[in-house]
């Protein structure tokens, strides 16, 4: 028997499931709208004024700065699990790589801070 047949029915049951649980929801659902139903509802407080704020761009950042060590632990998970039988060469490896990584991040992280920008006329210029 062919090893790749696993790997399609795996992918086929993975579009199945969400694609039938989101269709069956919307068979499912109650489709009478009233301006009620169509109100914000935000932890059971009435909303007074208008419902949209601007959020600020750090907690998107945040979120960016998570994924970027989410998948940096990705690559440091294995050779963490294998660090007592790789010897002190994976652990010096291991080292170089971290900081590496500090490097550059600390050093593009300078650069745009260097950097400015005339708001009327959108030209970058370095801050000296």
């Amino acid at each position: 028997m062919n090893p790749w047949i696993f790997v399609a029915l795996f992918f086929v049951v993975g579009l199945i499931i969400p694609v039938g649980a989101i269709t069956m929801a919307w068979l499912m659902s109650p489709k009478k709208p009233n301006p009620i139903k169509q109100t914000t509802y935000e932890c059971g407080i009435e909303t007074y004024g208008e419902s949209w704020v601007q959020f600020k761009a750090q907690y998107y950042i945040f979120a960016l700065v998570f994924l970027v060590f989410d998948v940096e632990v990705v690559f440091l998970f294995p050779w963490a699990v294998k660090l007592g039988a790789l010897g002190l060469f994976a652990v010096i490896e291991g080292i170089i790589f971290i900081l590496t990584r500090a490097y550059i991040g600390h050093a593009r992280h300078a650069e745009r801070r260097r950097m400015a920008r005339c708001r009327p006329c959108g030209i970058e210029f370095r801050l000296e």
